[in-house]
């Protein structure tokens, strides 16, 4: 068997025990096995093709595979962008809604330091600006809003303010609105795009009030001066904020009624809100804010907001109105003022008396004021004040060059002439040197004349290039003598040219200065002491002109620094973006270096 086993293919042998195979049969006739030697055929190809074909076909594999992901590369890049994208502007969304759920705590203090604050950021591109410029026009008209260089100017200083404008602070443009819906689109407008905004009505303040500090655009209210509604049974007129007072008044003469406060002539009612002036009718009338019932104010934001109804008390809530008089348009835009009118006096006249001394001009008028004569004004005007007005020449009378009182007197017939008769006693034993009262209306007007022409007879006196500064201050009128007294004294050591003029029945007096440019900081400088003096007597560094840019630095000596730190908040609760007048009344970011003068 071993031999036999020996000697068969294995194939064969293997299959010997099963069906039996083409190759292991055998002819008949022949040996069962066969000892011949033959070479096997192949069913297939060999192992080492299969291996070559098998590397070929995983080649072959990788090949179209590199070739596919090369292919779906981009579009796997664009949908990761995309789905980063998303996830991004849902994360973006999630937080703002969680935010609009849980605000974050509002600022605890109730006062805002100079220290505290954030300088404004605007928007004043020249880009941004002609964008803003169109949308403009498509609220008031192209015609209506102005880019010449005459009008910039004029909107950005006038003659007599006592700021120095720098060139470059001038507006990008002037816009003149005619209805309060076209300056509340105008503020919304600015709003959006953060465009600071200075508000314009008559021009005539004299403390920098309505010089542009951040450029931006002015809205001139010169088309609103309208008389919108007048109440006679009511005593009470609503006009806009371009109407003059004399205007107003030479309207309100027809039926027998007159509006009190009366500044300098050309003031508007909307600056005489913003500045809350007086006149020398203040010491028997009051001021600005006792004849305002109510206010329509444009808030920064567009927001129009009324502050009360028109009766004449009212205990509704905040006194809003109060509130914006006196505010110089850093806290809303007023583009309508409800006043208070009052029956014109039966009867009035002018009295004129002379005194050897300013000292003895005060002593007079604190005996009037004791004794309670109700007088309608009291004016003082220094001996250079009246030796200016004779050069001027343009009264019709030669005045005695000492200190003048003026007194205006108004009632009925009987009550003029016994107040004229109880002043020339008192002004007799005060060491009057004359004393000269009206007879008759044309009388009255010579008389005051010499009062009206105060300050133009001063800018007479000037020399080419002076300027003249008007600053005013205000003290309890038992310090007002010893106040003038040593003002005139220091301002006569400075060489200026000067006079003064005061509203001396409630304290109150101007000092006119003229100087040049090179006598600019000698000038300030004496300004800077009267209103030093002022404070140290109890009294106010501004009575009736105004803070505006010139006195700003004051009022912290005056009022206290968490006072002023009250009013930095006001501003930042009504204007957060600091776009209504900006740098005005008080500071909204931290002076440079040297720029505050030492206390």
């Amino acid at each position: 068997m071993s031999r036999l086993a020996s000697r068969t293919p294995k194939g064969c042998l293997l299959r010997s025990f099963a069906a039996p195979s083409p190759r292991c049969a055998a002819p008949s006739g022949t040996r069962l096995l066969s000892t011949e030697k033959k070479k096997p055929e192949q069913d297939g190809p060999s192992f080492k093709g299969q291996m070559l074909e098998s590397i070929a076909d995983r080649l072959s594999r990788e090949r179209k595979e590199r070739e596919l992901a090369a292919m779906s590369r981009p579009e796997n890049a664009a949908s990761r962008n995309w789905g980063i994208t998303g996830m991004i502007i849902l994360t973006a969304l999630g937080c703002y809604y969680m935010g609009t759920k849980y605000p974050r705590d509002v600022d605890p203090n109730s006062t805002l330091p100079l220290s505290a604050t954030r300088p404004p950021k605007h928007e004043t591109g020249k880009a941004k600006l002609e964008a803003a410029w169109t949308d403009l026009a498509d609220v008031v008209g192209k015609e209506n809003i102005s880019t010449k260089d005459s009008d910039l100017e004029h909107h950005a200083t006038s003659d007599w303010s006592s700021h120095p404008t720098d060139p470059s602070e001038r507006p990008f443009c002037v816009v003149y609105p005619a209805t309060t819906e076209e300056v509340s689109a105008i503020m919304k407008i600015c709003h959006s795009r953060r465009i600071p905004v200075v508000g314009f009505s008559g021009g005539t303040s004299l403390e920098g009030h309505f010089a542009p500090t951040r450029g931006g655009i002015c809205i001139d209210f010169g088309r609103m001066n309208k008389i919108v509604a007048l109440h006679k049974e009511d005593l009470d007129v609503t006009v806009q904020p371009a109407v003059g007072w004399e205007s107003l008044n030479d309207q309100l003469a027809k039926d027998n009624l007159f509006f009190p406060p009366d500044p300098g002539p050309g003031a508007m009612i909307g600056g005489m809100v913003g500045t809350g002036c007086s006149g020398t009718n203040a010491y028997r009338y009051g001021t600005m804010r006792d004849w305002v019932l109510s206010l329509t104010v444009v808030m920064a934001d567009g927001t129009i907001i009324k502050t009360r109804q028109r009766p004449r008390k009212s205990s509704a809530g905040y006194d809003l109105t109060r509130l914006f008089i006196g505010s110089e348009g850093t806290l809303g835009l007023v583009t309508e003022a409800t006043l208070k009118l009052t029956v014109k006096p039966q009867s009035t006249s002018v009295a004129v008396a002379a005194f050897p001394s300013i000292r003895h001009a005060a002593n007079c008028v604190t005996r009037v004021v004791e004794d309670g004569i109700p007088i309608a004004a009291i004016e003082i005007l220094d001996g250079d004040m009246m030796r200016f007005v004779n050069k001027a020449g343009t009264t019709t009378r030669t005045w005695k060059e000492a200190p003048t009182l003026f007194f205006k007197f108004s009632g009925t017939q009987s009550g003029v002439k016994e107040q004229v008769a109880l002043v020339r006693e008192m002004a007799k034993r005060a060491g009057g040197q004359t004393f000269d009262f009206a007879k008759n209306e044309d009388e009255q007007t010579e008389l005051w004349s010499a009062r009206k022409e105060a300050l133009w007879s001063t800018i007479s006196m000037g020399r080419p290039g002076d300027h003249v500064w008007t600053g005013d201050v205000a003290v309890p009128i038992s310090r007002l003598p010893d106040l003038i007294e040593e003002t005139k004294q220091d301002v006569g050591r400075s060489g200026l040219t000067n006079a003064l003029v005061g509203h001396v029945g409630d304290g109150n007096f101007h000092l006119m200065l003229l100087y040049n440019d090179k006598e600019r900081t000698l000038a300030e400088e004496c300004v800077h002491r009267m209103v030093k003096r002022a404070v140290e007597m109890e009294g106010t560094v501004t009575g009736e002109h105004g803070v505006g840019l010139v006195k700003r630095d004051y009022l912290p000596h005056e009022l206290g620094e968490t006072t002023v730190d009250a009013m930095r908040k006001l501003k930042q609760a009504f204007d957060p973006l600091c776009l209504l007048n900006c740098d005005k009344v008080v500071r909204v970011q931290k002076p440079k270096r040297g720029e505050v003068s030492e206390w």
